[in-house]
């Protein structure tokens, strides 16, 4: 009797285990579920943005070699989306959006409204973060990230002063030339206000100013180079 007590004591030991080993391999599973879906919508956020600011800093004229490290973190997102949901809707949509990217003309965007403008700046305060992000992780020098710091930095002033620009030309073509003239002065002050070489500054600036005198001639005056100066100044 004492034995056959021992055997459905041990019966029930092993089917207690046995429940216990399937609860547990249940919920473990179902945790790395939770692990995979959560870092599969990390991915997508992040390939995305990634992925776009690709399309857009390529469409502003970015230089080449920050499009390569962009282009190098993006790939190394898709990957790992193949590797975890190689069939799934998310690596359709990645494969036509890393498409979309590679199609984009060099420098052909279009940045002239406010919502462009606001687009854009997006994409460089991300591709900043990003590398910011690269150098802590020592995948980028700090002389590189430097470097590409100042070219992302050149690249959203001259943005923002082709789009006043534009808006200058526009108004003008309107016979609106107060507002053109205030636009044309703005996107002046953008470009000499701009913490970078004089001979980078300069193209923009021999672009920007005979238009200005074209709309506000320069007045003849006696008054010597002092006023000269002062004329300079205030136009």
């Amino acid at each position: 009797m004492l034995q056959d007590n021992l055997i459905y004591i041990v019966i029930i030991a092993l089917i207690g285990a046995i429940a216990l080993g399937i609860s547990h391999f249940i919920s473990q599973r179902e945790h790395n579920a939770v692990v995979k879906n959560d870092r599969l919508n990390w991915l997508r956020k992040q390939s995305f943005y990634t992925l776009d600011a690709i399309a857009t800093l390529k469409a502003a004229g970015c230089k080449q070699e920050i499009l390569e490290k962009l282009n190098q973190h993006a790939m190394l997102q898709i990957e790992e989306i193949s590797m975890l949901a190689p069939d799934s809707d998310l690596m359709t949509q990645v494969n036509n959006q890393k498409e979309t990217a590679d199609r984009t003309a060099p420098g052909q965007g279009v940045f002239n409204s406010d919502k462009d403008l606001k687009r854009f700046k997006i994409y460089i305060n991300f591709t900043e973060k990003l590398l910011g992000q690269m150098l802590k992780k020592g995948k980028l020098t700090p002389l590189l990230a430097e470097n590409y710091s100042q070219e992302l930095y050149w690249l959203n002033i001259s943005i923002v002063a082709d789009a006043h620009i534009h808006q200058g030309q526009q108004l003008l073509s309107q016979d609106e030339k107060l507002l053109a003239l205030s636009h044309l002065k703005h996107a002046k002050a953008v470009i000499v206000r701009a913490m970078v070489p004089q001979a980078k500054k300069q193209p923009k600036l021999d672009l920007i100013q005979p238009q200005i005198n074209a709309i506000q001639p320069r007045k003849t005056n006696q008054g010597g180079a002092l006023e000269d100066s002062l004329d300079n100044f205030l136009k």
